[in-house]
């Protein structure tokens, strides 16, 4: 049996930092001699490139360019590895985790992100867990082929789905988590993989990256005492063509007759308003309560047990694939990669 080859794809983020002993600033690190910085890597079995960013970026400053660009580096270097780990800021890797899976269609290697909340060069760091057992997840193999075949995130001993996470906490190692989802697996003594959660692919079906993404979308959330100025302003703005609505609980909104009327004009303009909930856990149930049921009847579509993160990653890619208007709410309030149950 040949050694899995994996690719280390370096964006940017706190994971590819190393702290001055002397002065204490942080820098770049060049990846390029990730086996001086992390001799351990060498005790894995399987082999290992790494390709950079020209210039690594803050997460903050992700966006669906470089989203293109990573989903570009896996295209070109598909056929050479088995499995891919993306180095990623943590603030925004939900967000990216969420688009590559809309963006690779077929895909049937692991596409791992991680990365850290200390830097790899600092005592007390996280990074080197993370990213060797991200290798090592993406590295499993049975009979020739990869065991985890859709895009995950690892972070502090669990694998997720990568579209069903969301960061929770900015100070402690456990910095994400699938509330909608169980874990794909588990790292301890042993490595557990959970294969009844794992998304399950045609091998055979040709990878096809799709990198156009429409970014004319918005994120509304309302709270107690939300002005109809803002949400008029926010409607009535002509580049908008899809809006994320977080509702409370079960995908509730005031019944309010203006709020109501607002958003029914703009859907019948052609906006589409998905009902996505602030809470962290839980699903959409529109009808159930009355103060849900006006949304439903005026088209509204629901998001489910989505999370925001995926909902505007997905949100962007069916615009930029340009699904007719007829078709877009059955798509969207289809699970296409595992987002939604």
């Amino acid at each position: 049996m040949q050694k899995p080859n994996i690719l280390l794809i370096y964006t940017g983020g706190t994971i590819g930092m190393i702290k001055d002993a002397d002065t204490g600033t942080l820098r770049a690190f060049d990846f390029d001699s990730i086996l001086t910085r992390i001799p351990e890597i060498r005790l894995l079995d399987c082999n290992i490139e790494t390709i950079s960013f020209d210039e690594p970026i803050d997460s903050s400053n992700m966006n669906p360019k470089y989203w293109a660009d990573i989903a570009q580096i896996i295209e070109v270097n598909y056929q050479t590895f088995d499995g891919f780990v993306v180095l990623h800021g943590s603030d925004t890797m939900s967000y990216s985790a969420s688009a590559l899976s809309f963006m690779l269609e077929n895909l049937a290697k692991p596409v791992i992100f991680t990365g850290s909340q200390l830097p790899i060069g600092d005592l007390r760091t996280d990074a080197k867990e993370n990213l060797i057992t991200s290798i090592q997840m993406a590295s499993l193999q049975k009979d020739g082929l990869p065991v985890i075949r859709e895009v995950g995130l690892y972070f502090e001993y669990k694998l997720y789905r990568g579209n069903r996470t969301t960061k929770i906490n900015a100070e402690h190692f456990e910095a994400f988590e699938s509330f909608n989802y169980p874990n794909l697996a588990e790292s301890g003594v042993h490595l557990n993989i959970n294969k009844e959660y794992l998304l399950r692919v045609k091998s055979t079906d040709q990878l096809i990256v799709r990198t156009k993404m429409n970014t004319n979308v918005g994120i509304l959330k309302l709270f107690p005492g939300i002005s109809k100025a803002l949400i008029e302003t926010i409607l009535n703005c002509k580049a908008l063509e899809g809006l994320i609505l977080e509702t409370y609980g079960a995908g509730n909104a005031t019944t309010e007759d203006w709020f109501v009327e607002l958003l029914k004009n703009a859907i019948s303009r052609g906006l589409h308003i998905i009902n996505v909930s602030q809470c962290a856990g839980g699903s959409v149930n529109m009808g159930q309560y009355e103060t849900s049921s006006k949304l439903k009847s005026i088209g509204v579509i629901s998001g489910k047990d989505i999370t925001t993160e995926a909902a505007i990653a997905k949100l962007m890619y069916l615009l930029g694939e340009k699904i007719s208007h007829k078709e877009f709410k059955t798509v969207f309030e289809t699970s296409l990669r595992g987002e939604l149950t």
